[in-house]
């Protein structure tokens, strides 16, 4: 199979992602402006998950274009970061819902960190079958950015036991860290 294969089965499950999780925002009843009220954190919890969601299709996408071939494991990495990612709209569902209460905080945190997880064996698997000396090995290089959203989301999901908006407020700022643009791998690729 072609990375090209790949990367347009993981762009349809994004997008079939992000598609299931608008279809579970419900409109209000009711034409007046204060009808949104109940749907506030149904809204903010679609916002951080469609964020999330294109932070995974971008890095994906310029991991895939620094790598030159895939194989099996490759394929398999893939798949299991697809898993976790497709539990995003469940999840959002379930937070937005109940208004950011501890357990669907938690599990929230839970899916984030298994999907950066996932990322992370993604990762090291392209790595292992292109060599350390790689473009694609030197483009990553430590993964500091990678390492420290896996330690936010470790830290975020117990502190949704005593205080879920702070375990959020780590949600949002892994976001944050992705959210500033990255050039590793296209400065890399431009050598």
């Amino acid at each position: 199979m072609s990375k090209g294969r790949m990367e347009a089965f993981s762009d349809g499950v994004l997008a079939v992602i992000i598609t299931i999780m608008v279809l579970e925002m419900k409109s209000p009843v009711g034409a007046r402006l204060t009808a949104l009220r109940p749907v506030v954190a149904v809204f903010l919890s679609y916002v951080l998950s469609f964020v999330y969601i294109g932070i995974y299709w971008n890095n994906h996408h310029h991991l895939l274009h620094a790598t030159q071939h895939i194989n099996g494991s490759t394929l398999w990495a893939n798949l299991h970061l697809l898993f976790w990612l497709s539990l995003v709209p469940f999840t959002t569902a379930w937070m937005g819902e109940n208004h950011f209460t501890t357990w669907p905080v938690a599990l929230y945190g839970t899916v984030l960190l298994l999907a950066g997880t996932a990322y992370f064996i993604l990762t090291r698997a392209l790595i292992s079958l292109h060599g350390r000396g790689s473009t694609l090995a030197r483009s990553i290089g430590s993964d500091m950015k990678g390492k420290i959203s896996l330690l936010i989301y470790a830290l975020a999901v117990p502190l949704a036991f005593v205080q879920p908006r702070i375990a959020c407020a780590g949600y949002v700022i892994g976001a944050v860290i992705w959210l500033i643009p990255d050039r590793r791998i296209e400065r890399t690729l431009a050598q």
